[in-house]
């Protein structure tokens, strides 16, 4: 785990501006008008097993059709958060209390034998499951990888396994070589231990059960063409490794909201494009790692392609302190955002880089120093608590709904719950100013439910006999919550 983010090639200014955001309302007939009070950001640079989220066809920005619902708890179940209990940087009853506080349900933590018990510890009190990476591996380290997983999957502590962290960043040592991204052996250690370590969690007849996340950053990065770049290596690639050649289930980066370069400055739609599986632009995303590598351009899948994979993000965020900070409070608003664009743009998880802010790892954290909530986790707690849901598998309703001209900023997941609810989140993405949408519900209901997880977890508003809602829009999501029947 790359226990600091790159950002040494960034410096900027950011200066915010905050103003209350009380709510107001107007309710006329079946239309209800929710106006949110701005929030005004001035931002300036001076120099960013399981299966596959799909979000239904029919989804589209303003699409007069039906459509078709995920359920609550399989995007509750897509959020994550990184933590350093391994490196001693997080203390383990406090990451408990966290994870509880903010309705987390995954970690990403270092691989450590000694912690085994501990890891186990905590999925029984808090019910979160567990990533376990390692950052310069070497022969040892895959052993105790497939062990560690394997005690973690017997007490259902288990989420995934997943291949080296970073190996552009810590090289990786194995089968008597060292990988390097300029001189021989180049990636082939990488590449061996990735296959090796898919190839054995298949052979184990309880491991096979799991995902295996490819390793973080080695597409698109490697130096040379031993086809990281793919799950699986398809005949006449042209790699350096055979075709065939298995590598994981799910493709893995760190497409870090604040980007790089320019992108480092929170601009409109930062975290949706942060999630974008085919824009070439300044994250580590999708298409960097597995269309067309973003340090030698080698070939990997068509864009037709990537955008079906199976795919997650393990390291996200953007800090709070330092140059190129933003506040305390767009962070919150911003990662509420994330989280919905990440599964609505069919990322099955997303973990956040970090639980907690620290003088070593810097101020990512959803919580303080002394694991006060920050207003991350705190609107993270609100957002959860208004979409718990527990486990079902059933199958998920429609409603044909619609936001005439929804504009290119708002975005929009219709979720329901397993008794049958609907929560429709509706979120905008603007640095500054507002948007004014329509959202025509199709039909008339009996009742529905407003609620803005920036204010709190309970309701701000309580509707009868409604057919749209006028909602005018920021930075963060609103949850329009409609009951079963009309």
């Amino acid at each position: 785990m790359n226990t600091t983010p790159a950002t040494s090639n960034r410096a900027f200014i950011t200066t915010v501006a905050d103003l209350p955001t009380t709510p107001t309302t107007n309710k006329t007939s079946s239309v209800f008008v929710l106006t949110l009070g701005l929030t005004i950001i001035i931002a300036s640079a001076t120099n960013l097993a399981v299966a596959q989220t799909t979000i239904p066809a029919a989804d589209q920005k303003g699409a007069p059709q039906g459509r078709r619902a995920v359920r609550a708890n399989d995007f509750l179940n897509s959020i994550g958060v990184g933590t350093h209990m391994s490196q001693g940087a997080d203390d383990p009853s406090q990451v408990a209390s966290s994870v509880t506080y903010a309705g987390i349900r995954n970690i990403r933590d270092d691989d450590d034998p000694n912690l085994d018990g501990t890891f186990i510890s905590l999925h029984n009190q808090t019910g979160v499951k567990f990533v376990l990476v390692s950052s310069g591996p070497s022969d040892a380290t895959l052993a105790n990888l497939l062990q560690d997983s394997l005690q973690l999957a017997n007490s259902g502590a288990l989420l995934a396994l997943e291949g080296p962290n970073e190996p552009n960043n810590f090289p990786v040592t194995y089968q008597g070589q060292t990988s390097s991204m300029a001189t021989e052996p180049f990636f082939f250690p990488v590449a061996n231990f990735q296959r090796n370590l898919y190839s054995q969690a298949k052979s184990d007849p309880v491991l096979q059960n799991y995902p295996v996340f490819a390793s973080s950053e080695a597409g698109g990065s490697e130096p040379n063409n031993v086809g990281l770049q793919f799950l699986t290596i398809p005949s006449g690639a042209g790699t350096l490794m055979p075709d065939g050649t298995k590598y994981a289930d799910f493709a893995n980066v760190h497409n870090y909201v604040i980007g790089n370069g320019a992108c480092g400055t929170l601009a409109d739609n930062q975290a949706w494009n942060a999630e974008d599986p085919t824009l070439n632009s300044c994250w580590d995303g999708l298409y960097g790692e597995y269309s067309v590598t973003w340090n030698k351009h080698f070939q990997g899948y068509p864009t037709g392609q990537v955008v079906t994979l199976p795919r997650v993000t393990t390291e996200t965020g953007w800090y709070t302190e330092g140059n190129g900070a933003i506040s305390e409070v767009q962070q919150g608003s911003l990662f509420l955002d994330l989280y919905l664009d990440a599964y609505k743009r069919g990322w099955s998880y997303t973990f956040i880089y970090y639980l907690h802010d620290t003088t070593s790892q810097g101020f990512w954290g959803l919580f303080h120093t002394d694991y006060t909530p920050k207003p991350s986790a705190t609107y993270l707690r609100n957002l959860t608590a208004i979409l718990k849901d527990g486990p079902s598998s059933f199958r998920p309703g429609q409603i044909n709904y619609s936001i005439p001209n929804e504009p290119a900023t708002v975005h929009d997941l219709l979720i329901e719950k397993n008794n049958g609810t609907f929560d429709l989140a509706v979120w905008d993405e603007l640095v500054t100013g507002s948007n004014q949408v329509t959202v025509d519900l199709g039909s008339q209901y009996k009742s529905a439910t407003l609620y803005d997880p920036t204010v709190g977890a309970g309701a701000i508003q309580r509707l009868r006999n409604v057919s749209s809602v006028v909602l005018t829009l920021t930075n963060h999501p609103v949850i329009i919550e409609i009951l079963p029947g009309r």
